[in-house]
C-alpha cells in the first residue's frame, strides 16, 4: 500500500487526486494552469486538496506534462545544433518526400527544428550491419562548436548513419564536442532510437535536444518546490507509450514524454475496462483547451511504435491517442466564407472563457454550454463562478455577424464542436475497420461528460460510462502505473532455422541496455519482461508488430511457425488477405515492467469540499428534442449504488457536468460510475 498523489497538467486546468491507499480516502483538485509556470499551478492545487502535513507522507507524486510538447508547439524549445554524416546534413528537410495532405494545394512542410546553418556535416560512416566505411573526422566536429558558441546554441543532436548498428562515430563526436569547450547538453541518437529510417531517427533526436533543457529546468524546479513541501517520495512521470518513468529517467529520455498528459487518461480508462469488463471502450477526454481520444481493446489501449507532432515523426512507443482543438475553451469564430467554425485556438488558461470573467472576451464552447443551460451557472471549481450574462455579451458580435439569434450560434457552436468530436473518434475506429457501435464511450474530462449524449448521438453508441472523479479521471489514471523502460534494434533476419536464437542475442543487449539505464524506485517489485518483434513479408516497406511469448529471463520461446502464423493472422486482419510469400524480422523490441504496489481499493469515495444542493429543476435546450424543455439538477455524490437518473437532467459533481438528454437514463453502478444507456426509439 501508498499513499500517492496524481497531477495532470492541461491547457486549462491542472487537476490533483490525492489517495490515501490505507483509509481509501480520496481528494480531489481543479486550479488553473499557469502556462508560464506550470510548477506554481500544481503547487496551487496541492494547496486546495491535499491535507495540511500530508504532503510528506505520500510515497509517490505521479506526473503527466505536457511541457515538452507545448515547447513543440510553441515553438520555444532550445536553440539546437546537428550534427549529420556527411551528405546527410538537410535531411530534416528532405523528410520523405510526401504531403501530410494531398489534397491540400497550399500545404507546406513545417520548418525544421534546425536551421540549416546550425546543421553540420561530418565526414564519417558506418554499414548498416555495423562495421566502418568511412572513419570519423573529428575535426568536423571541433569546427562546429566555434559557431554553436556564437549562435547561442545550448543542445545539441548528433545523428549519424546507422548509428544503431555502431554507435562509436557518435561516442567520438560527442567526446570531441566537450574537448572543444561546448558545454551545454548533447542528443545521442543511438540512445534515443535503436531503429532504422535515418529522417525518423534523426528527427527524434532533435527533438530530445529541443525539449531537453525546458524538461530538465521544470523538472528540478518542480522537484525543488515538492521537497521544500516536505516531500520525500519518488516522482515519476508519465510516457508517451504507457507507464511511468522516473523525474531522472524523463530528463535523460524527455522525448519519451511528448504526450504524457493525453496517456493519462487513456491508462485510467483501460484499467476501467478491465476492472468492470467493458469489452472495447472508446474514450472521450474532453478538456479546455483539447479533446483526447483512444481505442481501447482487451483492456489495453492501441500502441504505435511512431507517433507524429505538428507534422514531425517521434521514434517512439506511443499510445494511440488523437488530439483535435475541440475544448471548454476553443473559440468559435466566422471563416472567409461566413460559416461558423469551432476551434483549434483556445482561449485556455489564461483568460479563459468570458463566462469565467477573467478577460476573456471572444465566445468559446464553454459559453455556449452555459447559455443553453447545460452547464450550471454558479461555482465550477477553483473559486471560478460562471457568469451567463459575461457569456451572452460575448456572444452577440459572433450572433450579429451570422444574422442569427444567440441561442442558435450557441446551438451550432455545440453541434460544430460533438461533428469534430465524433470525427477523430471515426479516425481510431471506421477507419482501422473498428464499428464504434459496438464500444463503449468513457467520458471524462471537465467536459466530457457534457458531451456524452452528444457523441452518442452523432455515433449511434448505445453504452457512455461516466466514471468517478470524471473531471479529474487523468489525475486518477496516473496513480496505478508500471515503471516501464522500452529500447529496440533493428536487426533484419529472415524467418529460417536459427533466427530465433539470433533474435535472442539482441535482445539479450536490449535488456542490458534497459537495466543499464534504468533508476530504481522504492516499493517497485519484481520485473516483467515483455518481447516484440517487426515483421513483414519479404519486400515489403511496412511492418507489423506481434507480441513474442517469452520466459522471465525475457528469452523468446516462441518457435518459427507460432512467429509465422501469429503475423499472418493479423496481416490478414490488417488488410483482409494472407501472402504466401517469406516472413522477415525487422526489428526487436524489449520491454521492462517493474509494478508498483497496486491500490488497495479501486473505487474509494470521493471528499469532496463542496457542500451537496438539493435537487431542482431548470431550463435547458435538448438536442434530442430540438426545444427547450425542463431539466432536472441534482448532485451525483448522493446518488446511491442501482438508482437511475432518467433524462432530461443534469448530474453535478465538483469536476464535472454529466448532460443527459432526453431518451437517455444514467443508472449509478456499485463501482459509482455512471452508466448511460440510449432508450430512444429506432427510427
Amino acid at each position: 500500500m501508498a499513499t500517492r498523489i496524481g497531477v495532470d497538467v492541461g491547457g486549462t486546468f491542472t487537476d490533483l487526486i490525492f489517495y490515501d491507499d490505507q483509509s481509501g480516502e480520496i481528494r480531489v483538485g481543479k486550479e488553473p494552469t499557469t502556462p508560464s509556470a506550470p510548477e506554481e499551478g500544481v503547487l496551487a492545487a496541492i494547496a486546495s486538496a491535499v491535507p495540511q502535513g500530508r504532503l510528506g507522507a505520500a510515497e509517490y507524486f505521479l506526473h503527466g506534462t505536457t511541457v515538452g510538447l507545448n515547447s513543440l508547439l510553441t515553438r520555444t524549445g532550445a536553440v539546437v545544433g546537428l550534427l549529420a554524416t556527411r551528405g546527410f546534413r538537410d535531411i530534416l528537410e528532405v523528410r520523405r518526400g510526401d504531403r501530410d495532405d494531398p489534397y491540400d494545394l497550399f500545404w507546406k512542410q513545417p520548418p525544421p527544428l534546425v536551421p540549416r546553418r546550425l546543421r553540420f556535416a561530418v565526414t564519417e560512416r558506418m554499414f548498416f550491419d555495423g562495421r566502418v566505411h568511412t572513419t570519423i573526422d573529428l575535426g568536423d566536429v571541433r569546427a562546429a562548436v566555434p559557431v554553436f558558441n556564437a549562435e547561442g546554441v545550448t543542445s545539441v543532436a548528433i545523428a549519424f548513419l546507422h548509428a544503431y548498428a555502431n554507435p562509436a562515430h557518435e561516442l567520438a563526436a560527442a567526446e570531441a564536442l566537450r574537448e572543444a569547450g561546448f558545454d551545454g547538453e548533447i542528443s545521442l541518437s543511438h540512445e534515443v532510437s535503436g531503429e532504422y529510417r535515418e529522417y525518423e531517427r534523426t528527427t527524434t533526436t532533435v527533438i530530445d535536444a529541443y525539449v531537453r533543457p525546458r524538461m530538465s529546468v521544470y523538472l528540478r524546479a518542480l522537484e525543488s518546490l515538492l521537497t521544500r513541501g516536505g516531500f520525500t517520495g519518488d516522482g515519476l512521470v508519465t510516457r508517451s507509450g504507457g507507464g511511468a518513468m522516473t523525474f531522472r529517467d524523463a530528463e535523460e529520455r524527455p522525448f519519451e514524454t511528448i504526450l504524457s498528459g493525453p496517456v493519462a487518461g487513456a491508462e485510467g480508462a483501460a484499467e476501467l475496462a478491465r476492472t468492470l469488463d467493458l469489452g472495447d471502450v472508446i474514450t472521450a477526454d474532453v478538456g479546455g483547451t483539447s479533446f483526447d481520444t483512444c481505442l481501447i481493446t482487451d483492456g489495453r489501449p492501441q500502441v504505435m511504435y511512431e507517433g507524429k507532432i505538428v507534422g514531425l515523426p517521434v521514434q517512439t512507443p506511443w499510445i494511440d491517442v488523437r488530439s483535435i482543438g475541440a475544448g471548454g475553451g476553443s473559440l468559435a469564430w466566422v471563416d472567409v466564407g461566413g460559416l461558423l467554425r469551432v476551434g483549434p485556438d483556445s482561449a485556455g488558461a489564461d483568460p479563459g472563457p468570458a463566462c469565467y470573467r477573467r478577460g476573456g472576451t471572444q465566445p468559446t464552447v464553454t459559453d455556449a454550454s452555459l447559455l443553453l443551460g447545460m452547464l450550471n451557472e454558479g461555482l465550477l471549481a477553483s473559486g471560478l463562478r460562471l457568469d451567463r450574462e459575461a457569456a451572452r455579451i460575448a456572444m452577440a458580435p459572433l450572433a450579429a455577424q451570422l444574422g442569427f439569434e444567440i441561442e442558435d450560434v450557441a446551438r451550432g457552436i455545440i453541434t460544430i464542436a460533438a461533428a469534430n468530436m465524433a470525427n477523430a473518434i471515426r479516425e481510431i475506429t471506421v477507419e482501422q475497420g473498428q464499428d464504434p457501435r459496438r464500444a463503449t464511450l468513457a467520458a471524462f474530462g471537465g467536459a466530457g461528460p457534457l458531451f456524452g449524449t452528444l457523441l452518442a448521438r452523432e455515433l449511434e453508441l448505445q453504452r457512455i460510462v461516466v466514471p468517478r472523479y470524471a473531471g479529474s479521471f487523468s489525475a486518477w489514471g496516473l496513480l496505478g502505473p508500471d515503471l516501464t523502460q522500452s529500447a529496440a534494434r533493428t536487426r533484419i533476419m529472415k524467418l529460417v532455422n536459427g533466427t530465433v536464437d539470433d533474435a535472442n542475442e539482441v535482445v539479450a543487449g536490449l535488456f542490458e541496455r534497459i537495466a543499464a539505464r534504468a533508476t530504481s524506485t522504492n516499493g517497485a517489485t519484481g520485473t516483467v519482461r515483455e518481447v516484440a518483434a517487426d515483421l513483414r513479408h519479404v519486400g515489403q516497406e511496412h511492418t507489423i508488430t506481434i507480441a513474442l511469448a517469452s520466459n522471465d529471463d525475457g528469452r523468446i520461446t516462441s518457435s518459427l511457425e507460432d512467429i509465422r502464423a501469429a503475423f499472418t493472422r493479423e496481416y490478414a486482419k490488417a488488410f483482409g488477405h494472407e501472402m504466401d510469400e517469406e516472413v522477415e524480422i525487422v526489428s526487436l523490441r524489449a520491454t521492462l515492467r517493474a509494478p508498483l504496489p497496486r491500490r488497495s481499493s479501486e473505487h474509494p469515495q470521493v471528499t469532496s469540499p463542496i457542500e451537496s444542493r438539493a435537487e431542482a429543476i431548470g431550463d435547458a435546450y435538448s438536442f434530442t428534442m430540438g426545444e427547450w424543455t425542463r431539466f432536472r439538477i441534482l448532485q451525483r455524490d448522493p446518488l446511491e449504488p442501482g438508482t437511475t437518473v432518467v433524462g432530461p437532467a443534469i448530474i453535478l459533481e465538483e469536476t464535472a457536468t454529466t448532460y443527459l438528454d432526453a431518451g437517455f437514463e444514467a443508472t449509478v453502478d456499485g463501482t459509482g460510475s455512471l452508466f448511460i444507456t440510449d432508450n430512444r426509439e429506432a427510427p
